[in-house]
């Protein structure tokens, strides 16, 4: 009879890093959805240097595709 009332016990140490570690891996999911929106736009980026860059140095593509080439504008 003891036995059962030894494993009816809860380790608090166990139960405490158990929700720990889950709420690391929710905070992780959220992180990674949150990024996948920068990921795309980073893949926009990229798409558009390439293409500017056979035109023009990669410095001025960069600028182009960041909209700012009206501000840099060579005369």
């Amino acid at each position: 009879m003891t036995e059962s009332t030894t494993n009816k016990k809860f380790d608090l140490a166990k139960i405490l890093t158990g929700v720990a570690i889950f709420l690391c891996t929710i905070s992780l999911v959220f992180i990674a959805i949150s990024l996948s929106t920068v990921a795309h736009w980073a893949e926009n980026q990229n798409t558009c240097v390439e293409q500017e860059s056979s035109k023009a140095p990669i410095a001025w593509a960069v600028r182009k595709c960041n909209g700012r080439s009206k501000v840099y504008q060579v005369k």
